[in-house]
Parts: C-alpha cells; structure tokens; sequence
C-alpha cells in the first residue's frame, strides 16, 4: 500500500496543472483550439488579454503594399508558442528571433491550432519595421472537417465566425490571417466557405485600414484538397474574395508565369511558396532558397518564404546567430531590401535584438541575467562595410554580451586602424523627409584607448545633390576632405552612468533635404604631444581599436518631451496574493495596472518596473523608513504588469512599485518623478 501511495505520489507530482486563462498568472501568449471558445468570445474574459494586445501601431507608409514583387514570411518554428509566448520576456538568450526585417513585407505567425494568434512580440517588432503581421486560422484532418460542418452550416454561421476572427485581429492589434482550410469538403459547402472569405475580406478591410486576408492553397473550388502549386480556374475563386493566395510550395518553373497570367493585374498577390526545410520545394530550400528566390524575382512574382527556423530547429553550424546572419544576407542577395528606415521623426534605435544576456537604462546595467523578449528589438541596422582600407579591418556587429547603453545590445566594432585611417560602414537606410528645423543627433559610445567613434549623415537635396555630414569629436582635420560638413559632437557624462560611457550631442541644419544614410566612422585619436601610443601599437603600423555603439537618437527639437509626474497618474494594485514560506518570507503576486488622471489613453512605448522594499520604520525617528535599492523587474509594453511570486524578505514592510516610463527617443523618466504603487504587506 505505501509503494503504491509512492509512486501516486510521484505520478501526480508530474502532472501539470490545467492552464485556466481566467486565473492570474504569469501573462502567456497562447492559440484557442475550439470553435466554441472562438465563438463564445471566452478570449476575451481572460487574465491573459490585455497583456496581449500589441503596443505598436503599423506606420502609415506601410498601410498599403507596394506595387512591386513582395516578400512574404510565415513563421512556422516547433508548433510556436515557445519562448515568443512569455509575454513580459523568457529567460532564454538564445531564443528563436528574427531581425532582418527590412527584408520583409508580410509576417505569419503560424501553428496548426485552429485560431493562431500573434504573440505581441512579434506584432510589436514586426510593426516597429513597417511589416504587417497575420495570424492563422487552419482546419485539417478528421477534426478540421467536423469544426468546418459547424463553421459553414448557414450563410450566417460563416458570417459570424467571420466577425469573431475580425474582432481578435483588431483587439490584438494584427492586421489580419491566412486561412488554410486542408480539409475535403462537399461541393454543396463551397458557397458558404466563399461566404467566410469574402465577409472576413470586408470586415477586416472595414474595421482595419490595410487588412489582409490570403488563402492558402489547399481545397479547391470543387472541394478537394487538391494542392494546385499555381494559382489556377481551381483556387482563383477564393483569390478573388481576399487579399491574395499563398501558393503550395511544390511548383514547377513555370508555374508562377502561368499563375501571373491567371492573376492578370494582381500577379503581386500571389505568393509562391518555398519551403525552407526543402520538401519537394523549388530550388531545394535549406541554403538554397535564394535559388527558387531568383526564380521569382527575374519573373517579376511576390514569394512566400515557409519556415526559416530551419536554422534554429537543425542548430545550422557555427551556432544560430552566425547562420541566420549568413542565411538572410543570401535572401537578401537575391531579393535585395525591401523597406527602408527610418522614415519619421523621431528615429531611435539601441540595436537591441529582443534577447541578451544583461539589460541597461541609459548607461547603467540594471540586470545581469539571460532574458529574451523580442517585443524590445530596437530598429536593426543594415550592416556592410562601405568604405576602409580592407574589408576585414574593422568586425561589424551587433553584439549582446558587450556593455549596452540601453537594453541589451549594441554594435561592436572591434579590429585594427592605421593612426591617419578612416573606416565607414553604413548603419542605416533612410527615406526621412526634413523639414526646415534642424536635426538634434545623440548617440552613445564606449571606447577603449584612443579608438574614436561618429556618425556620419548622407543627404539629397531636390534637385539630387549629395551631402555627407560628420559629427564627432577630437581632431576635425583629417575629416575636412572626406566630408561636405564637419561639425563637433559634445560630449555629455552623467554621473548615474557607468564609467566610460560618453553621449554626444550634435546639430546639423539641412532644410528641405531628405536623410538616406546613417554611417558609423572609426578613427583614431591624435596623441598629445609626447604620449605614446606603446600598448596599442601592433608592428609600428596598425593600432588596436575597440569601440561600442550604444544608441542613436534623431529628433527635430532640442527639449525632451516633459514627462507627467507622478502626481498626474493613477495607480492601482489588483489580484494581490501574498502567502509565507517556510523561512519566514513572504511570497507575492500582484498586478499593476496605471492610466493618466486626465483620462489621456496616451501610452509611451514601454515602461520599466522597479521595486524598492522598503523596512520598518528606524527606532527614534518615527517620520522615516530604511530605503531599499531600485530593484529592476522587467519592462512591459501596455500599462499593466504582473509580478509574479516575488519573494519578499522577513523585515520588509511594504513594497513600493515603480512605473519608468521611457519616450520615444529613448529618453526615461526620473525614478524619483515616475508613479508608484505602495504594497502594504507588513502582517499580512
């Protein structure tokens, strides 16, 4: 009887607690699996919901799909909901990521559940890029046919599931699904399924300015499942309902001329499928995807690119970071970019590639531990050497393990320099209009030695004129017949910033230009007179240099936006738990939820949350209490957070939540200005 009790025991100890998404909890991500939750709107009433909606709105240059080939990625990386589902960031530095979006027109996130919806991650990092986002709603095998008997019982029945998709996609800010019915059905059917497409078509097209729908090619308007690998008299029924088809991936050379034909004045809209992994996909995918991508574009045809966590899932050698690297520059090869940044003021970027291995604000490490969260990926630079005395003098990259200004990431830039060379390589590709204010440049730099680091701005003028301005610091001379401008950077240190970080300042005045290029320029410092150089010297030659690049910040007006006070906010804690263990401390859980007093739905792009736990009062002097450290919770990007058993030791008498807000420009309030929460836990 007690072995059997044991191993009863043990059997339940293994297993794990039913998900109920209307209890608090750590906010997950997380797909709904059944009509009937789709229909009842159950979504909608759980814990999980508010933490879900995306924060970053699709710029709108990036509403309307150009009229040219386009680049279509669907995301399709072990079932998903992995790492991505830990709303407020896992713990895993080497989650699966992507950041080679100026590579991408369209993102899909996908898993074979009925209805799969974006993790805001990368809703929010996507958007940041200009890429749209589409979720997933997919019926297969037995289970699919039996939900789509429900689904396209009546007209109404269709229309109504319809408006319930629509509804998510708008809640949740993405801009719409690919549908992927992989199912027969009854040709009686086929009317109704028309029905969905078409409702779910306008209804999103309504409720969402630059919506879309694309149907995957599967069923056919007959009622097989009969992949066509072209668009064809047999799926072009559906393509005319919606925003586009995804074409199966097993197509022969000719088949996108053929499906171009058949489109007519929307070849633009058919993606042709390649499948990364390579299964019987044109071209034979893997690291020969740029093989079927040349195909496309030399036939003027947008491309649906199928599971590129390839890489991630077969740990593609040397490790994942150089493989991605490696992979995307050769879609980038054969496909070239396709989106440009940045485009509005004002710009900013820390280079932060949603994962790491510490995080920073504004020059100060706050956190030493491994973390991922892809909704902080910080605009991407687009890396390759442009200038220098070879290509392998300097190593570009952006590089998580080094000292970061903000976030976790930064560009490294690491290597030998000639005392009297340059080396430039570009960081960005604009398409920004200015008007006729000046440009407020900053940007964050840690260097060793008399390695030098600035930013060098290209401009065109109306009429095609080029202008390249270089702000840095230090000897201007050597710069004078390299650049058009040259103008001095201020160097500005302040004291909570952790030693060797320098941000410099710069005003550049280009009216009525258009910004194309941000560069970065290496340098070496002049010595002053009588200093040697001895501990950087390599063969009388060349010099070691090392330098990092933490941010940069473009803005048109030289203040920074005055953040509310604290006293202009209100606060709240809800779903307070606190319990003991057994060494006398006390766990608690509590979600922070704050708004502005004025009822301003106004948010800022993400808040840092900090806790201070504080003592008991100080014998003798009852007006005071013993101050805790800031300690640095995470970073949310909707104005709720829920702290998740923190672990509180004996002595502590309430816990004071803080609310960091951070601007756009990177900018973050003062700890001491920004709203708090007060948690009482003394005898609880």
């Amino acid at each position: 009887m007690s072995q059997s009790n044991d191993l009863q025991q043990q059997s339940s100890a293994v297993v794990p607690t039913p998900f109920d998404p209307s209890e608090p909890s750590t906010p997950v991500s997380y797909p709904i699996k059944t009509l009937e939750e789709l229909e009842s709107r159950a979504y909608f009433d759980s814990f999980h919901y508010p933490f879900n909606k995306s924060s970053v709105s699709l710029p709108s240059s990036a509403l309307s799909l150009p009229n040219r080939p386009r680049l279509l990625v669907c995301h399709d990386m072990q079932g998903g909901y992995g790492d991505d589902k830990w709303v407020q960031g896992g713990s895993n530095p080497e989650a699966y990521a992507i950041w080679h979006w100026y590579l991408i027109d369209v993102f899909v996130y996908f898993s074979h559940y009925l209805v799969t919806l974006p993790p805001p991650c990368w809703t929010n990092t996507a958007h940041r890029h200009g890429v749209k986002v589409l979720g997933t709603f997919i019926t297969e095998w037995d289970d699919g046919r039996r939900i789509c008997d429900k689904l396209l019982e009546t007209e109404e029945s269709a229309r109504m599931y319809a408006e319930r998709l629509a509804e998510l996609a708008v809640a949740l800010g993405f801009d719409g699904w690919l549908i992927n019915m992989e199912i027969n059905l009854e040709v009686e059917q086929i009317p109704n399924l028309k029905e969905f497409v078409s409702h779910l078509t306008q209804t999103m097209h309504s409720s969402l300015p630059g919506s879309l729908v694309i149907w995957y090619d599967a069923i056919t308007i007959d009622g097989k499942l009969k992949w066509q690998d072209q668009l064809s008299q047999k799926n072009k029924p559906f393509f005319d309902l919606c925003d586009g088809i995804f074409v199966n991936y097993t197509w022969k050379r000719n088949y996108p001329e053929l499906s171009a034909a058949v489109a007519g004045a929307r070849k633009f809209d058919v993606y042709m499928g390649i499948d990364v992994f390579g299964r019987n996909t044109y071209g034979g995918g893997q690291w020969n995807t740029n093989v079927a991508l040349e195909v496309l574009k030399n036939d003027n045809m947008s491309a649906a690119i199928f599971a590129p966590g390839w890489l991630y899932e077969t740990k593609e050698a040397p490790d994942f970071r150089t493989a991605q690297n490696r992979w995307w520059t050769l879609v980038e090869k054969s496909w070239g970019l396709v989106n440009k940044y940045p485009k509005i003021l004002p710009f900013y970027s820390n280079f932060d590639q949603g994962h790491g291995y510490h995080i920073s604000v504004e020059g100060q490490q706050v956190m030493e531990t491994s973390w991922s969260n892809m909704s902080c990926q910080g605009l991407q630079p687009f890396l390759e050497s442009i200038d220098g005395p070879t290509p392998e003098t300097i190593q570009v990259l952006v590089d998580v393990k080094e000292a970061s200004y903000n976030g976790g990431g930064n560009i490294t830039f690491k290597g030998f320099l000639e005392d009297s060379a340059v080396f430039t390589t570009r960081l960005f590709l604009a398409e920004l209009p200015l008007g006729n204010q000046p440009l407020h440049l900053t940007y964050s730099v840690k260097s060793d030695g008399d390695s030098q680091l600035g930013l060098s701005l290209q401009f065109s003028s109306t009429n095609g004129e080029r202008t390249s301005v270089l702000t840095a610091s230090g000897d201007m001379n050597k710069f004078t017949s390299k650049f058009s401008k040259v103008i001095m950077a201020h160097p500005v240190r302040k004291p909570e910033m952790d030693p060797g970080w320098v941000v410099y300042e710069g005003r550049i005045e280009m009216n009525e230009c258009i910004l194309t290029e941000i560069h970065a320029v290496c340098y070496k410092q002049k010595p002053k007179n009588g200093e040697l150089r001895s501990e950087h010297k390599i063969g009388g030659h060349h010099a070691k240099f090392f330098s990092t690049l933490g941010h940069v910040a473009i803005k048109n007006s030289e203040g920074n936006f005055c953040m509310p006070p604290s006293s202009l906010w209100l606060v709240e804690g809800q779903n307070i738990k606190i319990s003991s263990d057994s060494q006398g401390s006390k766990i608690v859980s509590v979600k922070i939820i704050w708004k502005l007093k004025d009822g301003n739905d106004f948010m800022f792009p993400s808040y840092n949350i900090y806790v201070v736990k504080l003592a008991k009062q100080v014998e003798g002097n009852p007006g005071t209490s013993v101050k805790g450290v800031y300690n640095y919770l995470g970073v949310t990007q909707v104005t709720a957070f829920y702290v998740s058993d923190l672990s509180v030791p004996s002595g502590t008498c309430s816990l004071k939540f803080i609310i960091q807000a951070c601007d756009f420009d990177g900018a973050c309030q003062k700890l001491d200005d920004s709203p708090y929460f007060q948690l009482d836990i003394e005898g609880q």
